[in-house]
């Protein structure tokens, strides 16, 4: 009817209208420390009953959508250098996590929008991270362990962090540690697991502290260790596995960096966070000298194209200037059948005459026992003198 609609095209039309519009969430204020990470949780709840439609509102039953989200800087289309985004499925909470340098002391707005990915909804929101310096500098003494069973976001929450600390007090006995960064093996050069239950990427999780590192520590990095490491054997650390068997520590990827030893002009091996500094990308020189490519050419174009024009001629030579069974004048019908007769009977003749001057009786199969003209009938086992190897094949007219 005029001016009316089925209630499933209504409600899809009022889906699509409403879907192609956006809300925002109020502005948020995060602190960041120079030296310290950074992990904010990008909760899915705080989006999901934001988004204009809701499936609440309606006779069907509400459901868990799915949701995605995507961070960058402010007017820019990342994010910043020092700062990572992570979630697993879009039914898992994403994290922002990083760890803040001295160049990035200041104020940076982070945008997020968050993504229905059934309705196609967003939600805006806008976070300011003032990043200050470390009232306490930067420690002196730092370890960067790698943990081998666990993937970066399932370190990044507060509870896997104390108990990863706790773990570390007691093998550097002292309180107090700073957990300095996390970032996923991945990052740093490892590799994809296989899709098998229980394989995990791996994270590095770099510690530090003012206390200088214990005996335990440094025994991993013994010459003994360096040589079985280098054989893939894991080190032998005479004090007790504080680590195991939740941490799977792999002691051979083990960093101690002592800042108090560095001199100012020795390169600290810091690992960023994959992310290029600005300045460093490749500057190509310009006075870079002219050279003429013709030689070049000739090897890559002319040399191919005179072997392809020689072996061209060959064949030709070999198909049309030696062809054997061509006569100087051309047969005709009527002479090809002659020579074919006549072939054929040089041949019948000379197998009569091998057939004439061989000793061995003839099959029984082959000798005549019926004359077609006379009906003459012929017992081939009439005498036993009977030389069979005399008679032709066919009887010859009488």
């Amino acid at each position: 009817m005029a001016g009316q609609c089925l209630t499933g095209s209504c409600f899809l039309a009022g889906v699509i209208f409403i879907g192609g519009l956006s809300a925002s969430l109020p502005v948020l204020n995060l602190h960041a420390v120079v030296g310290v990470i950074f992990i904010h949780e990008l909760e899915r709840e705080d989006f999901k009953d934001t988004f204009p439609f809701s499936m609440d509102d309606h006779e069907e039953p509400s459901f868990d959508p799915p949701i995605t989200f995507h961070a960058n800087l402010l007017d820019h289309p990342d994010l910043p250098r020092w700062l990572r985004y992570i979630q697993r499925t879009p039914f898992d909470t994403g994290y922002l996590y990083g760890s803040a340098t001295s160049k990035d002391v200041g104020k940076q707005t982070i945008e997020v929008m968050a993504y229905n990915r059934y309705t196609f909804e967003t939600v805006r929101q806008t976070m300011e991270i003032r990043i200050s310096s470390s009232p306490e500098g930067e420690m002196p003494y730092q370890a960067d362990f790698l943990v081998k069973n666990w993937d970066v976001e399932e370190m990044l929450p507060k509870d896997a962090q104390e108990s990863f600390q706790e773990a570390v007090d007691s093998m550097w006995e002292q309180e107090g540690l700073t957990v300095i960064n996390i970032t996923s093996a991945l990052d740093r050069g490892g590799r994809v697991p296989l899709p098998i239950e229980n394989r995990k990427e791996g994270v590095y999780v770099k510690v530090g502290s003012k206390d200088p590192f214990t005996t335990c520590l440094t025994e991993a990095k013994s010459p003994d260790n360096l040589y079985r490491c280098r054989l893939e054997q894991q080190p032998i650390i005479t004090c007790y596995d504080s680590f195991s068997p939740r941490f799977q520590v792999d002691w051979c990827n083990l960093t101690l960096i002592d800042l108090t030893t560095i001199n100012a002009t020795e390169m600290v091996p810091v690992y960023g966070d994959g992310v290029l500094e600005e300045g460093t990308e490749f500057n190509p020189p310009d006075d870079a000298p002219d050279r003429m490519f013709f030689s070049d050419f000739l090897l890559t174009f002319l040399l191919p194209f005179l072997l392809g024009f020689l072996l061209f001629l060959i064949l030709a030579y070999i198909m049309c200037c030696r062809r054997e069974g061509v006569h100087k004048r051309d047969l005709s019908t009527s002479d090809i059948q002659m020579v074919h007769h006549h072939t054929i009977h040089d041949n019948t003749e000379e197998l009569r005459q091998m057939a004439g001057t061989r000793d061995a009786p003839r099959p029984l199969s082959t000798l005549p026992m019926f004359n077609v003209r006379t009906g003459e009938r012929t017992n081939p086992m009439q005498s036993k003198h009977y030389d069979s190897a005399q008679v032709p094949l066919i009887l010859a007219q009488q």
